[in-house]
């Protein structure tokens, strides 16, 4: 099972961190054992001083698939749900300013907890799905998918180039504005169209 990551799909957080809008998908992969389930906790790294959250919509792959047509696309995944890419942002700033690779700040243990999954017909439009994030009760996050650069079937087509999606492979679509730094002791809570699907603290 594969994690994939989509980065700076939203103009608002490309810009916060300074970075180029792109003009294609950019994403990077997280292992297996970055993944949190059922709402256990994040237990806070101790090789980082600046741990960010970054909710995303994830959706997860339901077959086989290389060289997806985007037109196709939308018949490789039948579920959607949320999730949080947290980011080690001291080891990415350190990373990126020597030209290396910043695996260590985005593919770390439990750097990936996942709600459960609802299915994509329960929602009248997936590209008009409204998502938050609520830290220690208020609102960190607020993110539309209608507001993504690249859709999730143009993800899917784009990455099908390089690599062969499988049933069970989930995908991380980008975080909007508002990322920011947790701490031991915070309590994160993510919606999707107002449900509340996460739940979980920092310790």
């Amino acid at each position: 099972m594969k994690i994939i990551c989509i980065g700076r799909n939203y103009v608002a957080h490309a810009k916060e961190l300074n970075n180029e809008v792109p003009s294609k998908p950019v994403f990077f992969l997280k292992p297996d054992s970055a993944l949190v389930i059922s709402n256990r906790p994040f237990f806070y790294p101790d090789f980082s001083r600046d741990v960010h959250h970054e909710l995303e919509v994830v959706i997860r792959i339901n077959r086989l698939g290389k060289g997806i047509r985007e037109e196709h696309a939308n018949r490789y995944f039948s579920e959607i749900g949320l999730g949080v890419d947290f980011t080690a942002r001291d080891l990415q700033s350190e990373m990126k300013q020597k030209g290396l690779p910043w695996e260590i700040a985005k593919g770390f243990d439990y750097s990936a907890p996942v709600s459960g999954f609802l299915p994509v017909s329960r929602f009248s439009d997936i590209h008009d799905l409204s998502f938050r994030l609520v830290l220690n009760g208020k609102t960190a996050q607020e993110g539309n998918t209608s507001l993504m650069i690249f859709s999730f079937e143009r993800i899917i087509a784009y990455v099908s180039q390089f690599m062969t999606l499988k049933t069970g492979d989930l995908i991380f679509t980008g975080t909007p504005a508002g990322v920011g730094p947790v701490a031991i002791g915070d309590r994160l809570e993510a919606f999707l169209e107002g449900e509340k699907l996460m739940d979980f603290p920092v310790k």
